[in-house]
């Protein structure tokens, strides 16, 4: 088990501009603000979405393309370094408009309209390394 204590710095609160990727939007947000240790919460609306399901066997992401609007209805998420930038990973549960819901690893995000806040954490340094078991980058602690 890998455990390290990190204190809050600031919080970061944003309107996401239209029609840009989420993932990108925060990933851009994180390299201009000098962000390498975060957690972050969104809420709003996708036109449209990736998300991702990891085969534990094979080692890779099965993706599905979500072409209908979504509503989001949790992503929560974090921002670590992977390969010397900062790197963003995201969870999301996303609804149609019957209520019909989707969920994994978001891996695209076209916003409607979206606000995220982001929590820094004051030791501003997190770094995900390769792992052998898993296939996956995972945090370095």
């Amino acid at each position: 088990m890998g455990l390290s204590r990190f204190d809050t710095v600031k919080h970061l609160i944003v309107r996401v501009e239209h029609d840009s990727d989420l993932i990108t939007f925060i990933t851009s947000l994180a390299k201009s603000n000098g962000i390498k240790a975060a957690t972050f919460t969104a809420i709003g609306a996708l036109k449209h979405a990736k998300i991702g399901f990891y085969d534990q066997e094979k080692h890779e992401f099965i993706e599905a393309r979500l072409s209908a609007p979504q509503e989001i209805a949790s992503c929560i998420g974090n921002i670590s370094v992977k390969e010397g930038v900062p790197f963003v990973h995201a969870h999301a549960v996303l609804a149609d408009q019957k209520g019909d819901v989707k969920a994994g690893h978001l891996l695209e995000g076209k916003v409607f309209a979206a606000e995220v806040h982001i929590t820094e954490f004051a030791e501003n340094k997190l770094v995900r390394k390769g792992d052998a078991v898993t296939g996956l980058s995972l945090w370095d602690l």
